[in-house]
């Protein structure tokens, strides 16, 4: 059996694990080949750090996809994060449009917003750029702050209704998008989880587990990389959204059990075994 490769566009910070800190492991672990593509290198994430170093790296990108075009490389799917600037999401869209084949899963995780508020380093006009990425994506996994950024509607900080969470599954898959699995979805407090949408089959599932206060930095690229993992291993949308669920909300369990500073990110590799045997092919 050939083995699968995912290609992970995304940031490296070097401590406080998230973006392809995250991705790589978790990806990998899956039994899949993890091709990474860095788009800047930062000392720490941005989340509470101070005096972070940063190195942008938006010049390299295309000489990396043009040595890689003269390789005949082959990408099972293409899963995109943070993305510093227009400049990053122009380039980010070639690569896949030169990469990507018939059967390369295209996922966009349209990371740029949380709480409510975009993050400080955009300005409004940045959801408009990310949401033309979206388009070309077979999958897109926002938060629903960037839900709505990417709708152009307003935040609603929840708890949410069924009619209002489907009403922006469907808006979010109308944008071209074959797949919709929207993250924070939550209908009373004690919950808290992820909805799904496929365009294709109207199929609409939610997977849910047990709401933990605080905040914890570098879920949502644990959330991702779990569930693009789980789809290129051939598990349908619900179950790639629930694999994902479950090992986001073990890793913050074990994190705040242990009382580890919440910057420094949640402990998932103490998950991943247990999480490999379900994301294999065919894994319960």
């Amino acid at each position: 059996m050939v083995q699968k490769r995912v290609l992970a566009i995304h940031d490296i910070s070097c401590f406080g694990k998230c973006s392809l800190t995250v991705a790589l492991p978790i990806i990998s672990s899956a039994g899949i080949e993890c091709t990474v593509m860095p788009t800047a290198v930062l000392s720490t994430h941005t989340g509470g750090f101070k005096d972070f170093t940063y190195r942008d790296l938006t010049e390299d990108l295309i000489p990396i996809l043009e040595h890689w075009k003269t390789l005949d490389l082959k990408f099972d799917a293409i899963y995109t994060g943070f993305l510093g600037s227009f400049e990053q999401i122009d380039l980010v869209s070639r690569i896949i449009d030169e990469l990507r084949d018939k059967d390369t899963i295209v996922a966009v995780d349209p990371v740029m917003a949380d709480n409510g508020e975009l993050y400080s380093i955009f300005d409004p006009s940045f959801p408009k750029g990310m949401r033309k990425l979206c388009e070309k994506a077979d999958v897109v996994l926002p938060n629903i702050t960037e839900a709505t950024l990417l709708l152009g509607k307003k935040y609603n900080p929840g708890p949410y209704t069924e009619k209002y969470i489907l009403e922006l599954l469907k808006d979010l898959g109308s944008m071209g998008s074959k797949n919709v699995i929207l993250t924070g979805v939550f209908f009373e407090d004690e919950h808290l989880g992820a909805a799904t949408y496929n365009t294709s089959t109207e199929k609409v599932s939610f997977s849910f587990r047990e709401t933990i206060p605080g905040y914890y930095h570098g879920t949502g690229d644990v959330f991702g990389s779990a569930a693009v993992s789980a789809l290129v291993n051939g598990h349908d949308l619900g179950k790639a959204s629930e694999i994902a669920v479950n090992l986001t909300a073990d890793s913050i369990k074990r994190t705040r059990k242990a009382g580890t500073d919440v910057r420094y990110g949640v402990d998932f590799e103490t998950g991943l075994g247990k999480f490999s045997k379900t994301v294999s092919p065919g894994g319960k």
